[in-house]
């Protein structure tokens, strides 16, 4: 079996559990607790098939007998699949599961891409583990920092709804939304964190990360860990929440996704270089 095959598997299991997630909107799963009920796991047992699928799709077409095959589409699958396996992980303990309705669609959409999209194949050799160690943290932030986006999305949406007076399935099947601007900030002090880690092994490790083909990555993310280390501040000490918080939460994703792939595409698929 090829990554294809896997690919296909993946994307067919990934839409399977979105659709699950979807229908389970008829039914509240947070109105006595918050401990994962027989409803709530089986989209997330189809979730997790798809992540192995799509696992499975990562290694048969991410080494090369040249070395590992970093180039946009497949380093946007990787990180797709680090953001689902630990989006899988975080609804063990907490009721995160209903972002499977963007994330297992966002995945199975990056899959398809990466299978019907041609793209030169950029490898890298002879990986050191400090460039690894800088690798697995800054796919860590990003992940950690993208759940958090969609769960600032999910709250402006639940926020508008109730100050509306409107209800609807999904609003009806989300936690309260104290409880969710926690799981907000839980998922924001976590991404920083790996941030933080990833800049500073960035500068200990790499020889110059204001060369030229590393600046605008460096800059933007300097400036994403300044927008989350200001919203982090703010809800500690003035107790930041509601719009504020949506808006440097969403503000700071969009500067770190234009650092790791916003360059990364421009370098590769409009400069043709690695």
């Amino acid at each position: 079996m090829n990554s294809t095959l896997f690919g296909a598997m993946a994307i067919a299991t990934y839409v399977a559990a979105a659709l699950t997630l979807i229908r389970s909107l008829r039914e509240n799963d947070y109105a006595a607790t918050e401990t994962p009920t027989l409803r709530r796991l089986k989209p997330l047992t189809l979730g997790w098939f798809a992540a192995v699928l799509h696992g499975l799709a990562l290694t048969s077409g991410f080494q090369t007998n040249e070395g590992l095959n970093l180039s946009f589409l497949s380093a946007m699958s990787l990180v797709a699949w680090v953001i689902v396996a630990i989006l899988l992980l975080t609804a063990l303990a907490k009721p995160v599961d209903k972002l499977g309705i963007v994330v297992f669609p966002m995945a199975a959409l990056v899959i398809l891409l990466k299978l019907s999209v041609p793209e030169n194949v950029h490898t890298v050799r002879d990986l050191s583990w400090p460039l690894t160690i800088h690798i697995v943290v800054s796919m860590l932030a990003y992940s950690f920092l993208n759940i958090a986006a969609f769960q600032a999305t999910l709250l402006a949406f639940q926020d508008w709804r109730l100050r509306s007076h409107h209800s609807d399935l999904l609003l009806r099947s989300l936690p309260p939304l104290q409880t969710m601007e926690s799981l907000l900030f839980q998922l924001i002090a976590a991404g920083f964190v790996f941030l933080s880690v990833s800049l500073l092994t960035g500068f200990i490790f790499l020889e110059d990360m204001f060369a030229q083909h590393l600046a605008h990555k460096t800059v933007l993310s300097i400036l994403a860990w300044v927008l989350f280390g200001v919203l982090l501040i703010g809800r500690a000490r003035y107790g930041w929440r509601g719009t504020i918080a949506i808006r440097w939460t969403l503000g700071g994703f969009v500067s770190l996704m234009l650092a790791y792939f916003g360059s990364k595409m421009v370098l590769e698929w409009i400069l043709n270089r690695a």
